[in-house]
């Protein structure tokens, strides 16, 4: 048990500590108002970091909105310069294919006055030919005559036909003397006017250019072309036979097969000639 004395001791320095502890009203107030400032102080500073963050992020937006524009503008000048390239490679070429057109003009302008003047000298050439194809028709054997008559006068009209180029005419008027020279490799059997105008029609057998003779339809007469007299002679009835085959041959209605026509002996000069042709020809092959 504690003496009155020892308690007595002790209370003033309990007393002592509590108001230590405690402080004084004073400083109490002001520790009171340094917690208020602290709080206004740290409030303002979040609201400060706040603000700061916020406007961080809007930076950072900004910045990444900035890079992909960067990316998306430098993706567009790579592809305008690639464009670009490719526009300077085009446009070489074309100066390229141009001049090369250029010179192809030049060369076609030079070669259209050259076709100029050699049609200037081609033309009458071409006159020419058709007059003389003209005279060979009318004194060659009469076979398919006014056929052919009416190729010259075709010839003759597109001659002074301007749309036609001169190379055109030229090729016509030889289609014409190729079709003339088959004339004398081919038989042919054909129906026609036994004289041009008549009303006598009569069926034809020409072999080539060698005889031209004639069968009438009802096979009562045949005849020959004779070119010494220009006129037509009258075959025996032994030669109606052969004629009639002869059609039919050229018909293609039977197989080709020796028949007998009638043919002038040919004169001394023209032998020798045919015989000269013959040996040439052997040569030649």
């Amino acid at each position: 048990m504690t003496s009155p004395r020892r308690l007595s001791w002790r209370l003033p320095v309990l007393t002592g500590v509590l108001l230590l502890v405690m402080g004084t009203p004073g400083a109490t107030q002001e520790r009171r108002s340094d917690g208020s400032r602290e709080r206004a102080l740290l409030k303002e500073l979040t609201s400060t970091r706040r603000a700061a963050n916020a406007r961080g992020i809007k930076a950072q937006e900004s910045i990444g909105a900035l890079s992909d524009e960067t990316d998306e503008l430098f993706a567009k000048h790579n592809a305008a310069l690639k464009q670009l390239e490719a526009l300077r490679s085009y446009n070489q070429t074309m100066r390229e294919i141009v001049g090369s057109q250029d010179e192809e003009l030049a060369s076609l302008r030079g070669q259209l006055e050259q076709v100029d003047a050699v049609g200037r000298s081609v033309t009458p050439l071409m006159w020419r030919m058709i007059a003389a194809l003209e005279s060979f028709v009318e004194l060659d054997t009469p076979f398919l005559i006014e056929d052919r008559r009416e190729r010259l006068e075709e010839l003759r009209e597109l001659m002074v036909r301007a749309e036609v180029p001169v190379s055109e005419k030229y090729r016509v008027i030889m289609e014409s003397y190729q079709l003339e020279a088959e004339y004398g490799r081919t038989i042919e059997a054909y129906r026609a006017p036994l004289l041009p105008g008549s009303g006598e029609t009569v069926d034809f057998l020409r072999f080539g250019r060698v005889a031209l003779v004639y069968l009438a339809l009802d096979e009562s007469e045949a005849g020959v072309w004779d070119p010494e007299s220009r006129s037509w002679k009258v075959l025996d009835s032994s030669f109606h036979g052969d004629v009639r085959t002869g059609m039919r041959i050229a018909r293609k209605q039977i197989a080709p097969d020796l028949i007998y026509i009638p043919l002038p002996p040919p004169e001394e000069g023209q032998a020798s000639q045919a015989r000269e042709g013959a040996a040439g020809e052997g040569v030649g092959g």
